[in-house]
């Protein structure tokens, strides 16, 4: 990709979170933090973050909240989840989102798309 971006993750599956990281980390992204509750998510929201990747059931309820507040913040998101696009509240619907089991080229492909480009230099 070429670029490292800032990245939150949101998820309560330990196993899932790792993996999450460790494709992030290897592609030479930085993870800013781990967080599996709303309420930690809600800690970090204003953050230095290029993006965030929400599992959309974790503990305290769904992410929806956050991914709003994120929204407010102009910080591009995604779903990562194995529920169906279709529980997404229809103002949340443009995010993308990636289905779990989730592939690690589909994963650094959804956050190379919704993450914001460096300027190049000239």
């Amino acid at each position: 990709m070429g670029f490292a971006v800032r990245i939150l993750i949101l998820e309560d599956d330990p196993s899932i979170a790792f993996d999450l990281q460790a494709i992030l980390e290897d592609e030479g992204h930085e993870v800013v933090s781990v967080v599996s509750s709303l309420l930690e998510a809600y800690r970090h929201l204003d953050d230095r973050l290029d993006c965030a990747l929400l599992d959309i059931d974790v503990v305290g309820g769904k992410s929806f909240g956050v991914a709003e507040a994120l929204l407010e913040r102009h910080v591009p998101f995604a779903f990562v989840s194995a529920s169906r696009p279709s529980d997404v509240p229809e103002s949340l619907r443009q995010a993308a989102f990636i289905a779990k089991p989730f592939e690690e080229r589909t994963l650094l492909q959804s956050v190379g798309d919704i993450a914001p480009r460096p300027l190049p230099c000239h």
